[in-house]
C-alpha cells in the first residue's frame, strides 16, 4: 500500500504544476549557490578573473553577468582616499628631520586590473608608503633645516611633483599633497627660537633709532621755522613801524586814563603820557 502511494505521489510530481514548481526551485537552488551576476557599487570597479587569469575588461558601476565557476569578480575601490605617513630624512647641512604627511590619491578606474594584477590590493603598503618615503630623502636633502621651515610652499609641491610622477607608474593619480608637520631636534629648534628673538630685537632696534631721527628732524625742522619767522619778522620793522606802535601804545593809555590829573609838586604840571612807553622802545 504504502509503495503505490509513493508511486502516485511521483506521478503527481512529473505531471501539471508540480513539474513546473519543481523546476522553478531547482533554478532558484542553482542561483543561490552559483551567483551569475555582481554588483558593482559607487566608486567601484570589478577585476574580472577568468579560472584566475585577469581580462582585459574592467566592470563599470552597476549589475553584471558572469559565467559561474569559471569567472571571479574582484571588486577594487577607486575612490580618492587618504594616507598619513611618518617619513624621517635629513637637510642639505645634516639636519634631522621628522615629517608627517598627507596624501590623497586613487586607482585610475580604466587601469584597476593592472593594478590588481601588478601589485595586488595592497597597494599602499607596497608602492604608496616606500615612494613618500624615498621622495622626501631626495627633496630634503636639497635644501637646508632653516629652508624647509622657511620654504614650506615650494617644499611641498615639489614632493608632490615628484610623488606624481612615480606613483603615475603604477597607474595610481596624486590627488592632493600636504605637509601636515615639520620636526627638528630640540637643539636646532632652540637655536631658531634665539636666533628669531635676536632678530626682533634688533628690528625694535632700528625701528626705535629711525623713530629718534625722524624725531630729531622734526626738532630742527620746527626750530628752523622759528628762526626764519624771527628773521622775517627784524626784516620788518621799521622807523614808520615803530612810531605807529608808540601812537598805538599811547591811545591805549589815553583810554584808561579816568580824567584825574596826577598830584605832583610843582606849579603847572600836566602827565606826559607815553613817556615811559617811549623810553622803552
Amino acid at each position: 500500500m504504502a509503495n503505490q502511494d509513493m508511486d502516485s505521489l511521483r506521478s503527481a510530481m512529473k505531471s501539471g504544476p508540480w513539474r513546473n514548481l519543481l523546476i522553478i526551485g531547482s533554478i532558484l537552488v542553482a542561483l543561490l549557490l552559483f551567483k551569475p551576476w555582481v554588483q558593482i557599487g559607487a566608486g567601484e570597479r570589478g577585476i574580472v578573473l577568468n579560472f584566475g587569469a585577469v581580462q582585459d575588461k574592467v566592470l563599470n558601476e552597476g549589475m553584471h553577468f558572469r559565467v559561474p565557476i569559471m569567472q571571479e569578480v574582484v571588486i577594487m575601490d577607486v575612490k580618492i582616499q587618504k594616507a598619513e605617513t611618518d617619513a624621517a630624512s635629513a637637510s642639505s647641512d645634516m639636519q634631522d628631520v621628522a615629517l608627517k604627511v598627507a596624501l590623497n590619491y586613487h586607482i585610475i578606474p580604466d587601469k584597476a586590473n593592472v593594478v590588481y594584477q601588478t601589485i595586488g590590493v595592497e597597494f599602499r603598503e607596497r608602492i604608496i608608503d616606500p615612494a613618500i618615503q624615498e621622495v622626501m630623502k631626495a627633496v630634503s636633502a636639497k635644501y637646508s633645516a632653516e629652508e624647509l621651515i622657511a620654504k614650506r610652499p615650494a617644499v611641498s609641491a615639489e614632493i608632490k611633483e615628484a610623488l606624481t610622477s612615480r606613483l603615475l607608474e603604477s597607474n595610481i593619480a596624486v590627488d592632493a599633497f600636504s605637509i601636515v608637520n615639520f620636526n627638528f631636534s630640540k637643539v636646532f629648534m632652540d637655536a631658531i627660537e634665539a636666533k628669531q628673538t635676536a632678530e626682533q630685537h634688533a628690528l625694535k632696534a632700528k625701528r626705535d633709532l629711525e623713530r629718534i631721527k625722524i624725531e630729531a628732524e622734526q626738532t630742527i625742522a620746527q626750530a628752523t621755522a622759528q628762526a626764519e619767522a624771527l628773521r622775517l619778522q627784524k626784516m620788518n620793522i621799521s622807523p614808520d613801524l615803530i612810531e605807529l606802535r608808540k601812537i598805538e601804545a599811547n591811545l591805549k593809555a589815553i583810554e584808561k586814563w579816568n580824567g584825574i590829573l596826577p598830584q605832583v609838586t610843582g606849579n603847572g604840571a600836566v602827565p606826559f603820557i607815553g613817556v615811559g612807553g617811549l623810553e622803552k622802545k
